[in-house]
């Protein structure tokens, strides 16, 4: 039986363990480049990192709709491991039938569709822009250039050099230069089309998690913050744009609750499934921009403050929204893919999602 709900044990579990190991302070020091290990260890112990690893593979054997909600916690609590790479890692890695390896795994390419590739020398070559939280992965699993396809590769910390990092969280994500040769590889099947649809599906619902977490943060800063003797959230300017954060983040929800169903129930290479996560980035993405600038606006000054942790899920957002291309790159493809179908198809593609 497919299930498009997640397990409400799984959910309540790591949501208390975020909410009770990952504080403002950590997430902070994780930025300055103080690895929360303590924190990693707490998630790996919950089996909440191998979730999507099937349990023949030593791993959780977690449904995606399970693996999913994770994903939106980490979005949620802002957690500055690579909790949501290494779900995505391990599932493309088990789907390629490679060997998962433990501890902490981060993805390659996050911008753009750049392949490393195979050098005359027999070593595999190649710069990625912002990658998560390379600075503390083990492992790095990067799709590679083949004669006619796009494979799958698994990289260990020695392939690669940190370069000169150009990412909002500068602590957390880097630039990378690989050098080296792959310790397993994939090289049957294209696997650039999974792994941007994966991690645009996992992008949603990451700032659908850290939208809901600051809608909650700005209505209770409204109630709290007092201005001409009564508080903030009285002011009906205050309240239409609280709704209208609420608005974005329910969107942002229900878009990105749409793409993992999709996946769910149509695997990666449908139609309706493309339409479903092309759908959710654009509006997660659309929400983030909106969302970051109201949350803003009604904290003001302070929410821009180090000590403060709105910033924590704001520059995230702004990061998220970019990573597995752009709204616009994701409404261009998918605009051209409505019009190859025909005005005939329209109505019924939409029906069918």
């Amino acid at each position: 039986m497919l299930m498009i709900q997640p397990d409400p044990i799984i959910v309540e579990t790591v949501d208390r363990l975020l909410g009770e190991q990952c504080s403002a302070d950590v997430i902070n020091a994780a930025e300055d480049g103080q690895w929360p290990a303590s924190l990693w260890q707490s998630l790996e112990d919950a089996g909440a990192t191998q979730a999507w690893v099937p349990e023949a593979a030593g791993g959780g054997g977690a449904s995606i709709a399970d693996g999913f909600a994770i994903t939106r916690l980490a979005g949620k609590h802002a957690v500055p491991v690579p909790l949501a790479e290494t779900l995505l890692a391990g599932y493309l890695l088990a789907a390629a039938g490679l060997e998962v390896p433990t501890g902490p795994l981060t993805i390659a390419p996050v911008v753009g569709e750049t392949e490393f590739w195979l050098s005359a020398q027999g070593s595999f070559e190649g710069s990625a822009r912002r990658v998560p939280c390379v600075r503390n992965a083990g492992f790095m699993v990067a799709t590679i250039a083949g004669d006619a396809r796009v494979g799958l590769g698994l990289f260990d910390r020695s392939s690669w050099r940190i370069g000169e990092g150009d990412g909002i969280v500068k602590g957390l994500d880097a630039n990378v230069h690989l050098h080296g040769e792959a310790i397993a590889i994939a090289d049957t099947g294209d696997w650039r089309g999974p792994l941007l649809l994966l991690g645009a599906a996992v992008r949603s619902h990451q700032i659908a998690g850290a939208l809901e977490h600051m809608l909650v943060q700005s209505i209770e800063y409204a109630q709290m913050r007092k201005q001409f003797g009564r508080p903030i959230s009285k002011f009906q300017a205050v309240q239409h744009n609280l709704a209208v954060l609420a608005g974005e983040a329910a969107a942002a929800g229900a878009a990105a609750d749409g793409a993992m169903k999709a996946i769910v129930l149509h695997g990666l290479d449908d139609t309706r499934t493309f339409m479903a996560v092309a759908s959710a980035k654009i509006r997660a993405g659309e929400a983030a921009g909106t969302g970051a600038a109201i949350a803003h606006q009604v904290h003001g000054a302070i929410g821009f403050t180090r000590e403060y942790s709105l910033h924590q899920r704001t520059r995230r957002l702004w990061t998220w929204r970019d990573d597995f291309h752009p709204e616009r790159v994701w409404a261009d493809r998918l605009g051209r893919a409505v019009c190859a179908e025909g005005a005939d198809r329209l109505w019924p593609s939409l029906t069918a999602l």
